[in-house]
């Protein structure tokens, strides 16, 4: 099995989560915090429409419940997966916690940190590193978000 594969059932629950934020009226965004074993600690959705929380972000939920979870804000170790390309905010929140790795469905040019250029997980002034990589599940991620914002915007249209 390639290392990439063995992380698709873990997107395949992200996905799931994402679905959540959907039906909660949230961008549908999910993510799922794994153990060095490969064990979830942790899963969170998109939740700011709900709870008014700028940083209600699946990636920064996620981080705090596996934090929480561990005993410890360092998670050495863990992975990251997300359904959409992390915002600066979660990718710096990543590089804080320490992360190994962090792997995301779609990509985002609009807001994606990577996609903007904001490189945080190899800047090498700063004092940690983490891999990273994406585009795992981007059809089923990118189709879930098109419908999301689609029906957002007709929701808006004036008759």
């Amino acid at each position: 099995m390639d290392k990439i594969d063995q992380y698709k059932w873990a997107m395949d629950l992200a996905l799931e989560l994402a679905e959540e934020a959907y039906k909660n009226g949230d961008v549908p965004v999910g993510a799922v915090v794994l153990d060095s074993s490969l064990k979830v600690i942790a899963e969170s959705f998109n939740n700011k429409e709900k709870t008014f929380r700028p940083t209600g972000h699946a990636e920064i939920i996620a981080l705090e419940l596996a934090a929480k979870d561990l005993g410890c804000w360092r998670l050495e170790g863990c992975t990251l997966i997300v359904t959409l390309e992390p915002c600066p905010m979660c990718l710096g929140a990543m590089t804080n916690a320490r992360i190994e790795r962090l792997i995301f469905g779609a990509y985002d040019s609009k807001g994606g940190a990577i996609s903007l250029g904001y490189n945080f997980f190899k800047d090498k002034r700063l004092n940690h590193r983490f891999g990273v990589v994406g585009g795992i599940c981007h059809y089923q991620s990118s189709k879930m978000l098109s419908s999301f914002f689609k029906e957002r915007r007709e929701s808006y249209k004036i008759i």
